[in-house]
């Protein structure tokens, strides 16, 4: 036959679009032709294609071989079309027989020997294939992350050959089982190796329980990073579901892909010289940032207002919707962005604001300047704000406190929490809506006088006085308690609540 069809996947953020391949044999002088809007490393896959064909003992047939990549308005890029463009060219040729290949999907780069090479995103295909009834063919470099996917059939191979002697019907290409990593996330930080600071613990364990957002204040020093590093070990552990979103976003990114970490919260801490599209992603071909990386997991951002002004505004939508719409005049990605902010600042420029040994010379003036770096919406959208103070004589000592507690113990805790707001409304209680929060957070007439005082005296806006009652409802689901007590209310205030450090910001 002079026309043959192969099924492949692109890629569109997270998603891996069904693409259509014909190749079309015809009489004429000898061409190659890619068309489809393929970018230059497809087209550039004519080369490679030609010598793996030739290398691996076959014809390279000399006619007019015309490629067509449908749909031919979405862009293509990267080396993925290599197999199954020289699958088409062989099938069309005649060289190998067009009904082994009619049940499945093939993707990978050729090198110029016919050796499969690893793609990018193949766990976003491996989900879209899912859905196909189709098998997929890919490099065994990516069967372990395409297996991750149950109910897809991924059949890996290392070589051409392989693959065609598997079309032909010679010897078939095995189905790749799913490895069984070890399900017992570990993490390498532990909470108790962090001296003292007890309500901070305290709040990190809130923020992990209920998904809120947290700012610390304090001097250089005084165990703000070391307490950030250490929520990942203490959160609830994923959902296959939340994995496998947060699996797809590292395939597609340039970071890379590690199957047997698949289930670990991510933790990512951008340097705060970090750009907006670094930040948020972006490009002429968009690509997911920090933000979007760190999706179901900790977005840490040591010196706040270090950070260009600018730069952190972009995080007050995504804050607030969980995805992030990158629009390009192109084309429009939207990647899932639905990450747990937290950050760190100190509370003037030198950093000793308040230190008892009264080093501070900055003047009110650098304060308020330092300070105001960090506007009031994105501080508005943080659900608590709280000071750590440095404890120079405990690390002296070397003196844990007695109710020091090890993250696994503490992460128990949480996962028990976590397991109480996922019965009642199935999502986390920084997630819940303004109808959710009517219905599960109400409160006692003097509860009520008390957050109208606090809103007087704070002035608190009605995002901010709805944060509160959401952290409220994650300390009385830490205490198994069906309605918010006046201490719990109390306690959520108390995490806004002005102080000499951060009453020029809150």
């Amino acid at each position: 036959m002079s026309v043959a069809i192969i099924y492949s996947r692109a890629q569109d953020g997270i998603n891996a679009p069904l693409v259509t391949i014909e190749v079309h044999l015809s009489r004429g002088l000898p061409g190659f032709t890619i068309v489809g809007l393929p970018e230059t490393t497809v087209k550039e896959s004519k080369e490679r294609v030609r010598s793996a064909i030739l290398n691996n003992q076959f014809d390279f047939p000399l006619s007019r071989i015309t490629v067509n990549l449908a749909p031919a308005d979405l862009p293509k890029e990267g080396g993925r079309f290599d197999l199954p463009i020289a699958l088409g060219i062989l099938i069309a040729s005649g060289q190998i027989p067009n009904s082994g290949i009619k049940d499945h999907e093939a993707i990978g780069e050729l090198s110029l020997t016919g050796e499969l090479r690893s793609i990018t995103g193949a766990l976003p295909v491996a989900l879209a294939v899912k859905h196909s009834e189709r098998d997929l063919i890919l490099p065994m470099d990516n069967a372990d992350e395409a297996a991750l996917v149950d109910g897809t059939v991924c059949k890996p191979a290392t070589q051409l050959l392989d693959v065609c002697a598997h079309i032909v019907g010679t010897q078939a290409l095995p189905e790749h089982q799913r490895k069984q990593f070890n399900t017992a996330i570990a993490y390498d930080l532990d909470l108790n190796e962090v001296y003292g600071h007890e309500q901070a613990k305290r709040v990190l364990e809130i923020a992990a329980a209920g998904g809120h957002n947290l700012l610390m204040i304090g001097p250089p020093g005084s165990g703000k990073t070391m307490l950030a590093e250490r929520l990942p070990g203490i959160m609830p552990p994923m959902t296959e579901v939340q994995a496998l979103e947060s699996a797809a976003i590292a395939s597609i990114s340039n970071r890379g892909f590690d199957p047997a970490s698949w289930r670990q919260r991510i933790f990512r801490a951008p340097h705060h010289s970090a750009s907006s599209v670094a930040l948020v992603g972006g490009g002429s071909h968009p690509k997911p940032g920090e933000i979007s990386l760190a999706h179901n997991g900790v977005l840490f951002l040591d010196e706040l207002p270090e950070f260009n002004r600018h730069v952190l505004e972009v995080l007050r939508e995504p804050l607030e919707s969980g995805r992030i719409v990158i629009s390009r005049a192109a084309n429009q990605v939207e990647y899932p962005a639905n990450f747990q902010l937290i950050a760190a600042m100190n509370p003037c420029p030198c950093g000793y604001l308040g230190d008892t040994s009264s080093r501070c010379r900055c003047t009110e003036e650098q304060i308020n300047r330092y300070q105001y770096k960090i506007s009031g919406p994105l501080l508005d959208r943080l659900d608590m704000i709280i000071e750590v103070h440095s404890l120079p004589e405990l690390i002296i000592n070397q003196t844990r406190e007695a109710s020091s507690e090890s993250s696994t113990t503490v992460r128990q805790r949480v996962t028990a929490t976590f397991n109480i707001q996922q019965n009642r409304h199935g999502t986390s209680n920084s997630t819940l809506t303004t109808n959710d929060i009517e219905r599960y957070c109400t409160l006692s007439g003097a509860d009520k006088a008390l957050l109208q005082t606090a809103t007087k005296k704070l002035g608190l806006s009605g995002r901010a006085i709805h944060r509160i009652m959401k952290v409220a409802r994650t300390i009385a689901d830490m205490s198994q308690s069906d309605n918010i007590q006046t201490q719990h209310l109390s306690e959520a205030i108390s995490y806004r609540q002005k102080t000499r450090s951060s009453q020029a910001i809150v």
